[in-house]
Parts: C-alpha cells; structure tokens; sequence
C-alpha cells in the first residue's frame, strides 16, 4: 500500500552503512568448495581462475549526515547520484568497469592492470574539480592496485576489502586517497604533490593523500554514462526529475507517495569463520553465507517477504509487516544456531524505497536500514535480536487486537528489555531479546 509522505527528518548517517557493491553469491563455486577436502591447497586451486591484477577504485560519500536531519529519503538519493555518474563517466573514459551495482551512495570501478596510474589520478582529481563545482555532496575516493578475485560481479579478498575500508572510513570528502602500490606504479619525475596520511598502516601498506596534479586536457563536458543504478528506470526517471528541481516540495511529495512504502526490515549479521590463510577465510565465509541464505529460505514465508541480499556476512530481507518479520528473525537466529552459526539481527520498520533492480535483483534503502544496522552490528551482542521502537509498538498493537494464536505467538515482547544508547550524536532506544 501507499504510504503518506515522509515527515520529519531521517535518522542521521541513513546511508553511511559499509554495504558491498555486489549482491550475489558465487553459488557454483560454493558448491565446488563443499565437494573438496576444503584444504588451503583446495582453496587456492578453486581462486586461482577467478584471481586478477588492477586497481580497485572505491567512493563513499561525506556529510550526508547533517543533510539526511532535513532531507528526505528521495531528496538525498537525488543528491547523490550525480556524483555517482560523474566517476562513472570519467573511469569509463580511461577504460574502467563498473563493479556491482551501485547501491546507496558508493561506487566502485575496476582499472585493469595495463591502466597508466598517472593517468588514472588524473581522472579522479578532474572527477573531485567535477564533484566540487556542481553538487552539493562530496565523496572520498580510495584507490589501491593489487589482487583481488572476481566473483559474482564484485571483488573479494583482503586486499578488496581494505582499500573499501580506507575510502568508507578514512577519507573526507573531495580527497583522493591511494596506496603505495598505486604511487610505486607512477612514472619517474611525476608532478603529483602526495602527502602520507597518519595513521598506522593498512592492510595494503602506507596510504597517500593526493593532494594536486595534472588534470586531462579536455574542454568538452563528458559524455554522461549511465552508472550500474540500483533502481527500475521508471523510478530513476522521477529521481531525475527532483534531481532537476530540488527546491519543488509539491514534486517531492507527490513522488514520495507513490515510491515509498511502509515495511520492515530484517538484518542479519553472521559470525566470521576463522582461517588460516586469506583463500580459506573467504571461501569459509562464503559457505556460511551460503549456509545462512539457505536457512532463512526454509523460515521466509511464502507470501509478504522478499530476500534482499546475501552480502559477505550480512543478509538483508524485507516484510511487509512487523510481526512476521519477527517470527522470522527468532525461527533464523535458531536455525543458524544448529549450524553452530551465531548471528545479531536488528529488525526495524518505517518508510523504505524497495523494488527490483534493473538486473532483476532487489534492493533497498531508507531509515530502517540504517537502524537495523546500527541495532545489530555497531551496538548489538552475539546471539541477540534488536527491536526498534516502531516494531516494539507494532508488536504491542497486534497483542492487544488479540490477532490469531499464530501471529500473537510472533508478536510476544516477553524477553525484550528497553535499552537507551546514543550513537553519532543521536540518542536510541531499542528493546534486546
């Protein structure tokens, strides 16, 4: 159903979660892992097809924070897009891949290993000139050239994650920040003006803050790609429509009536598999990200619930209503649990955008993602299911209209005490069970 439009401000930092760019799991490669003696040698002979060389350039978006306090969800998804086709347009110029789709608001593009390195930060400062003088939001860019395996349109291993880990939690916005693999790769004599970043050293070794360089000589506009987006087309064609118009409140409104809808969200977040070697760890998460997707398929219902993703340790789904979705995280943490798979799960409800992709997967964003994360994962304990206030009162509601004995057993608060706990400035309270 429909829903009115938003009032009030969205919790702050909305769309500052870390997600992966790809949504999918390697299941043909998961199934090759199961078959074997899931030795290091296994490992590695089973990655050794799917490994490859280049750069992996990540952005992360800055100060959406203070916007997402008077913005709304459609507002801010309008303001973060144009950034989104300006790297987009300018990696492509120079031979750069999308990678996944580009959820929320970060971006990931793939340089081959042949790619010039001064020719690729030359792009990415025109891209932060670019940023800087037509909109309103910034990003912070990381790059790094190493190894990485390609699965399921996404980069996997150590090396992928760190470099996202230093754009999503240690640039600012319109800073270029890259590796010493990606400054070793520069010519001699160069003109780049770089500045070590403090800090202790990452994953990838020493990071660099590129401070000035040589732009491309190009006069021309760029031609504007259209980035992998995350969204059906009718709707990207109204988000460019406010894109167009972002003081027209009237457009905002009607817009958001027709796009946003009232659900549930239900995140969960799984133990991490020990390992000895970097090719084990990822192939051992992957087998229980796989473990833990088919367990919440036997507890999904059959109608009123969809699988978002499977992403790296977490899974998202989204319920139409409170109390099933409920039912669902109790019968999951259970399930996961005869697999010896501890997991957190914050189930939170509000007004979401949720739809199929243009690949023909789904996607979703908005406040209840956020809170479910910042339930589950920045202050939730293992083996534990987090309530927002709106599923707990939802949940109150449905005990009170006394509903069926098998929605009144979902909807049970025995065992959920209230907890009060400030994050990033913004005071929370949320019920522990």
């Amino acid at each position: 159903m429909a829903s009115e439009p938003p009032t009030g401000a969205y919790i702050p930092g909305t769309f500052d979660t870390e997600r992966r760019s790809a949504a999918g799991l390697p299941l043909a490669l998961i199934e090759q892992w199961r078959d074997t003696g899931q030795s290091h040698e296994d490992a590695r002979r089973l990655l050794g097809r799917y490994a490859t060389r280049g750069y992996s350039v990540v952005s992360d978006s800055a100060g959406l924070t203070k916007l997402s306090q008077r913005l709304g969800l459609l507002e801010v998804l309008a303001l973060i897009d144009r950034p989104k086709r300006i790297l987009h347009a300018r990696a492509r110029a120079i031979g750069g891949e999308a990678v996944g789709v580009w959820a929320a608001d970060n971006a990931q593009m793939f340089h081959p290993e042949s790619a010039d390195a001064g020719v690729l930060l030359s792009a990415l400062l025109k891209v932060q000139d670019e940023i800087e003088r037509s909109c309103r939001v910034r990003i912070g860019i990381g790059a790094h050239f190493g190894s990485f395996y390609g699965l399921a349109g996404g980069l996997y291993g150590p090396e992928a994650d760190a470099i996202e880990d230093i754009a999503e939690n240690h640039t600012e916005g319109g800073e270029l920040a890259v590796t010493g693999a990606v400054v070793d790769r520069l010519p001699p004599g160069h003109s780049f003006v770089l500045r070590r970043k403090d800090g202790p050293e990452s994953l990838v070794g020493a990071v660099y803050h590129v401070l000035d360089g040589p732009r491309p000589d190009d006069a021309r506009p760029v031609e504007d790609l259209r980035y992998p987006i995350p969204y059906s087309a009718a709707f990207y064609a109204d988000l460019l429509r406010l894109e167009r118009c972002p003081e027209d409140v009237e457009l905002a409104g009607r817009l958001a009536a027709e796009h946003l809808r009232d659900r549930t969200v239900v995140l969960v977040e799984r133990s991490v598999a020990a390992a000895e070697t970097p090719e084990l760890g990822l192939l051992r998460g992957l087998a229980l990200s796989a473990v833990l997707r088919e367990t919440g398929l036997v507890f999904m219902p059959a109608r009123g619930a969809v699988e978002i993703k499977i992403a790296g340790p977490l899974a998202l789904y989204l319920f139409e209503e409170a109390a099933p979705a409920v039912r669902f995280a109790r019968r999951l943490r259970a399930g996961l649990a005869e697999h010896e798979i501890v997991c957190r799960i914050g189930v939170a409800a509000g007004l979401v955008l949720a739809g199929e992709t243009p690949g023909g997967g789904w996607d979703v964003a908005g406040a209840p993602v956020n809170l479910a994360s910042k339930m589950a994962q920045d202050l939730g304990r293992p083996g534990r299911v987090y309530l927002s206030e709106a599923v707990h009162e939802r949940l109150g509601e449905a005990v009170h209209e006394r509903l069926g004995e098998a929605e009144c057993e979902s909807a049970q608060l025995d065992g959920f005490a209230s907890v009060r706990r400030t994050v990033s400035g913004v005071e929370m309270t949320f019920f522990e069970g």
